[in-house]
């Protein structure tokens, strides 16, 4: 890949946490709960999911050993200081010692947001990741986390951040501490296959982009590229069927784990993609996942001069064929991103951004902390390109 100085490289690396893996295991709850030690759960879903299948399945499951666990689920699609506040209100009232957080990624963000805040004083934006913001955390007050995702794309049951909506500037910030990370995390494909096909492409998109923004990150950590590749090996052999054959468990539980190594190796870096979906979906409440199938193909672009190594590992991985491995990967995740049907542009998502805008969304995306993760350094005129690109 990118050549480095070993003679003075020096970074630091870092992998998750216990996974059970396997269909049926939304039913080992009561024993997760042993496993972290906690009495008192309060589950936290989404409002999508208040009144399905999957969370009367989880109330069940310590029903049938005497627990009663509490429930939140006014947790919107891109989750808001609001919904954390208001969960943490019920996490409070309720005396609850644990979080179990089932759902997508709006659930799973708010639910690791809340856990943190269980135990601090300060406002929620006061540890957004901004420097040594997160050394304000008291850890000694936080409960922990079981995390079940009910979807397989945003991997935030794998970390160690909440990218929470502040309604008043209109930003998504990332709120992060090492210790949000969920103490277990259960992956069962079962409570995916409910999941329409337009959300498992959306979701099954997102996880592209962590792992291909992760693999194009400048740095050295062979270990988050080799999970990058094989997430995108992964992708492109089951994305297509999960959205096509929503039954198909095997599709499903590839997608979980692919989602899962996607977002580990994303601690290498994001990049343009995210820098820009963050302050879109912001300020049009559109779907995360959705944004970076639309902006993907476009920042790609944008980036190839830079990435010329990763692009012909990936080419060679995926079994490219052509003279030029760049112009073959593109081509690659543009017929995968219409196999799934999702849109080429953000005026084909229902997303339309006025001239006036422009300025501000540029701006947005240069302060979002993953812009200092894109190979090629990201100027306003570099931003302002990819946008209008994408428009």
């Amino acid at each position: 890949m990118t050549a480095h100085d070993f003679t003075t490289l020096q970074t630091r690396w870092s992998f998750p946490t216990l996974v059970w893996f396997g269909a049926g295991r939304l039913a080992d709850l009561p024993a997760g709960l042993a496993e972290i030690g906690a009495r008192a759960p309060l589950i936290i879903s989404d409002r999508g999911l208040a009144a399905s299948d999957i969370v009367a399945q989880a109330k069940a499951a310590f029903e049938s050993v005497g627990i009663a666990p509490g429930l939140f689920c006014d947790v919107q699609p891109n989750p808001s200081v609001e919904n954390v506040m208001s969960g943490l209100t019920a996490l409070r009232a309720g005396g609850h010692d644990c979080v179990i957080a089932l759902g997508g990624g709006s659930a799973m963000d708010a639910a690791k947001a809340v856990a943190m805040m269980a135990g601090q004083d300060r406002p929620l934006l006061d540890f957004e990741d901004v420097g040594d913001n997160f050394r304000r955390v008291q850890t000694e007050g936080m409960v922990p986390v079981i995390a079940i995702p009910t979807t397989a794309g945003t991997g935030s049951e794998f970390g160690r951040s909440s990218v929470i909506t502040d309604a008043d500037s209109h930003r998504k910030v990332i709120i992060f501490h090492p210790e949000m990370l969920p103490e277990l995390v259960i992956l069962d494909p079962q409570v995916t296959v409910g999941l329409p096909p337009r959300l498992t492409a959306a979701t099954g998109m997102d996880a592209l982009s962590h792992a291909l923004e992760a693999l194009c990150a400048p740095g050295w950590h062979p270990m988050a590229d080799g999970l990058a590749l094989t997430a995108l090996k992964m992708i492109d052999e089951s994305l297509a069927t999960a959205y096509s054959q929503p039954g198909n468990l095997g599709a499903r539980a590839n997608m979980l784990a692919a989602s899962a190594m996607a977002c580990t190796a994303l601690q290498k870096g994001l990049g343009a993609v995210h820098a820009l979906a963050h302050p879109l979906g912001a300020r049009h409440g559109a779907h995360h996942g959705m944004l970076n199938a639309v902006l993907m193909a476009h920042v790609l672009r944008f980036n190839l001069s830079a990435v010329g190594a990763q692009m012909a590992t990936l080419a060679h991985e995926l079994r490219l064929v052509g003279d030029d491995p760049g112009a073959a990967v593109l081509d690659w995740l543009e017929t995968l991103r219409a196999r799934i049907d999702m849109p080429s542009t953000l005026s084909g998502m229902g997303v339309d951004v006025a001239e006036s805008d422009i300025a501000a969304l540029v701006a947005d995306a240069l302060r979002d902390p993953c812009a200092g993760g894109n190979p090629v350094p990201l100027t306003a005129a570099g931003v302002e390109q990819i946008l209008r690109a994408a428009l």
